[in-house]
C-alpha cells in the first residue's frame, strides 16, 4: 500500500516507522527539511520537503497513485486543505486528518466532513483521545496503562509488580491452575527494559511490568491477585483547565456516581471558560505548583490527582507535590518520552503520552480502512508491540481450529475470544469460529504474520 504522511514530527515519524516496517511504500512530507532528512535517514521511507497543502508537493510525493494520505501536521487548516486537494485533484480514496481545535470537532455533527463537503474519512482529535485515556487511567488508577477492548467488555491492564505481589516467582502455567475462574491472562512482560511475550513456564519477578488482558467484570479481582487495591474515587483534583482538563471534568460530571472534582488553572481566561462550562466542578485560579493552592483544593483528601497542563515539568512536579501531601494516586501528562523513566523514582503512579495515544488512534483507523476485519489496535511502549482486535473471517486459517492448533508466531499471545457478545478466556481447547472476535498481543516484528492469519 502506498501511503503519504504529511508532518514529520513525533506523531508522523512514529506512524511512518510503523507503516514502513510493515512493508508499505511510505513517503513523508514536511516543510522542515531537517525533519524530512531525519525520517529518510532513520526509516525506510521517501521524503519530500515542502508544504503538504501544495498540489505540486503532493504530486512529487506520488499522490497520483497513493492509496491513503495521513495529514498530521501542526496546523488544522493545512491538514484540512491537504485532504481536500488529495480528494479533488488526486482522487486519493482514504484520508485521515488530525484536528485539534474544538470548533472543528464540533462541526463533525453537522456533516462538514462528508465527501461532497470537506472530504475527510477519519478525524483524529489528540485532545479528545488524551481525555479518554485520562478517564481510563482514573478508572484503573492502580494500573500504569489501560485500554478497553471488545465493546468495553474486556480491558488491557499494565501493572508494575512490587515486593508484596502474591504471584511473583510463580510460573504462569501455575497461575492458570490457581485462579482457573479468573478471566485474565498475562500477555506481555517488560523486564530490564525489554518487552516480550511470555511462555507458559515463565515466571514473574519483582520489578516486572506486566500487561494483562482481562474481562471487565474481573478487573478488581485481577488487580487484587497481582497485589493492587482498587480504591473508590469520590474526590479528584485536576491541574490544568485547558481542553483536556475541561473534557475530563465534563466526563466526571456525567458519571452516574457523584464525584467532587476541582480544577486548578493558571490562565485566567481558561479558568473563566472552565467555570462557565462546568456545573458542579469548582475552578481555582492559580499555579498548580503552589502548595497553598493545592491544600485549598483539598489535595490531602483527594482520591486522585490528574496533571494535564501543556508543560511536562509542571505536570511532574505538581504530581510529586500531590503525592507528598498524601494524595494516593497521581497521574501526569507527559509529552517528552525521555522523562518517562523518571516517573517511578518520583513516585508518580501513571502517565499519559499524548503522542502515543494519537499514534494508536491513527493506526487503528489505518487498519480499519485497510482491513475491514480489524476493529481496534493499541500500541504498547515505543512501538514495540500492539494489541490487535479483529473479527475472524471464514477465510482465515484460524477459523474452525482450537487455539492450541493455530500456528501463532512466537511473539504473539491471544488475550481473549468473544463469541456472540460473550468474552471467553483464551485456553488451548477453545475453538475459534468465523465471526468470532479475537484480541492478540503481538510484538512489532510479528504484526504482519498475525495480520495474514486474520
Amino acid at each position: 500500500m502506498k501511503v503519504i504522511i504529511c508532518g514529520a514530527g513525533q506523531v508522523g515519524w512514529q506512524i511512518a516507522r510503523y507503516l514502513s516496517g510493515e512493508m508499505n511504500n511510505v513517503t513523508v512530507v514536511d516543510n522542515d527539511p531537517d525533519l524530512v532528512r531525519r525520517a529518510t535517514d532513520t526509516l525506510d521511507v521517501q521524503g519530500v520537503p515542502g508544504f503538504a497543502s501544495y498540489p505540486d508537493v503532493l504530486e512529487l510525493a506520488g499522490a497520483r497513485d497513493a492509496h491513503m494520505i495521513i495529514a498530521a501536521t501542526h496546523s488544522d487548516e493545512v491538514n484540512m486543505v491537504t485532504c481536500q486537494i488529495a480528494h479533488s485533484i488526486f482522487s486519493i480514496k482514504r484520508k485521515i486528518a488530525r484536528l485539534r481545535a474544538q470548533s472543528y470537532l464540533t462541526a463533525i455533527d453537522s456533516d462538514l466532513y462528508r465527501r461532497d463537503h470537506l472530504p475527510i474519512d477519519v478525524v483524529i482529535s489528540p485532545e479528545r483521545e488524551v481525555a479518554d485515556a485520562a478517564m481510563q487511567r482514573l478508572a484503573a488508577p492502580a494500573a500504569f496503562d489501560t485500554e478497553n477492548f471488545m465493546d468495553g467488555k474486556a480491558q488491557l491492564l499494565g501493572i508494575h509488580l512490587d515486593e508484596d505481589c502474591p504471584v511473583v516467582n510463580t510460573p504462569l502455567r501455575q497461575l492458570t491452575d490457581l485462579f482457573f475462574t479468573l478471566r485474565a491472562i498475562v500477555i506481555g512482560v517488560r523486564r530490564d527494559g525489554t518487552l516480550f511475550a511470555p511462555a507458559a513456564n515463565d515466571q514473574l519477578f519483582v520489578g516486572d511490568d506486566c500487561y494483562l488482558f482481562t474481562h471487565r467484570d474481573d478487573v478488581a479481582r485481577t488487580l487484587e491477585v497481582f497485589g493492587k487495591t482498587q480504591n473508590k474515587q469520590e474526590r479528584v483534583v485536576i491541574v490544568g483547565g485547558g481542553n483536556v482538563g475541561l473534557s475530563v471534568a465534563r466526563m466526571l460530571e456525567q458519571r452516574k456516581t457523584r464525584i467532587r472534582s476541582k480544577i486548578i488553572e493558571h490562565n485566567m481566561d481558561c479558568a473563566e471558560r472552565a467555570a462557565t462550562a462546568l456545573e458542579r466542578t469548582i475552578v481555582l485560579h492559580g499555579d498548580g505548583l503552589d502548595s497553598a493552592l493545592l491544600h485549598e483544593a483539598g489535595i490531602d483528601r483527594a482520591d486522585a490527582m490528574l496533571a494535564v497542563t501543556d508543560d511536562d515539568k509542571t505536570n511532574m512536579l505538581s504530581a510529586v507535590r500531590a503525592k507528598a501531601a498524601g494524595c494516593p494516586i497521581a497521574i501526569a501528562l507527559i509529552n517528552d518520552p525521555t522523562l518517562v523513566p523518571m516517573m517511578g523514582p518520583l513516585g508518580i503512579d501513571a502517565y499519559i503520552n499524548p503522542r502515543a495515544t494519537t499514534v494508536s488512534s491513527i493506526l487503528r483507523h489505518v487498519r480499519l480502512l485497510r482491513h475491514g476485519r480489524v476493529r481496534s489496535v493499541y500500541s504498547i511502549g515505543d512501538a514495540e508491540a500492539e494489541v490487535i482486535e479483529a473479527k475472524v473471517p471464514s477465510t482465515s486459517p484460524m477459523a474452525g481450529q482450537m487455539l492450541r492448533d493455530i500456528n501463532f508466531p512466537e511473539g504473539a499471545l491471544v488475550g481473549a475470544v468473544m463469541k456472540k457478545g460473550e468474552v471467553l478466556r483464551a485456553v488451548g481447547k477453545l475453538r475459534v469460529d468465523a465471526d468470532d472476535v479475537i484480541a492478540i498481543f503481538v510484538m512489532a516484528d510479528d504484526v504482519r504474520e498475525v495480520e495474514q492469519l486474520m
